[in-house]
């Protein structure tokens, strides 16, 4: 599902009107289209099926239990709440079962599903849900680390804060093996 360009661009006119500017003048002139632009970036992961990213797998068979830690993932989403934006990094492991994907499909996944409007809570369940549908893994363990434009720019105005949230399933949920990846996710940074 594109966005509906046009549409954005008159209700960005109208919105730059309604704040008591004047969309016309020459500062203004190409903002509806701009933010038309962007806002097809920002929300481009709607309709799309983060599945098909997972689609070609790598059979593996019966593995011995090592890791597969991607780390520093950087991404960029938009609060659904306020309409601005939230950027982190993204942490993701997994326990292999049968099956695992190449790594570039693991940001490609979290670009899709971040390209929405979205709370940091559920993007984290969503990656980790993708992940256990389409790998089906023994373990995985997902951490989100954002700042908030809801949170830097407006109301509480806490610059220097950052949000983690952490989404856990299976063999990985086991405390030893939750420390083991943390401490690997720690030692990245």
């Amino acid at each position: 599902m594109a966005v509906d360009r046009a549409r954005i661009q008159g209700l960005v006119s109208e919105l730059l009107a309604a704040i008591g500017d004047d969309p016309n003048r020459p500062g203004l002139a190409d903002t509806p289209r701009r933010v038309a632009e962007s806002y097809g970036e920002f929300f481009a992961g709607l309709g799309t099926d983060p599945l098909d990213l997972l689609r070609d797998t790598i059979p593996v068979g019966p593995t011995t239990g090592e890791l597969v830690l991607v780390r520093d993932l950087d991404f960029r989403s938009v609060c659904e709440h306020h309409l601005l934006p939230f950027l982190g990094r993204a942490h993701i492991a997994y326990l292999p079962g049968e099956k695992v994907v190449g790594l570039g499909r693991l940001p490609a996944l979290v670009d899709c599903l971040a390209a929405r409007p979205q709370v940091q809570e559920r993007l984290t369940e969503e990656i980790a849900e993708a992940l256990q549908t389409g790998l089906e893994p023994r373990g995985i363990l997902v951490v989100l680390d954002a700042v908030h434009g809801c949170v830097t720019m407006r109301g509480p105005r806490q610059v220097n804060s950052s949000t983690v949230t952490l989404a856990v399933r299976g063999e990985l949920a086991e405390p030893a093996r939750r420390a083991e990846v943390m401490a690997l996710i720690g030692a990245g940074s």
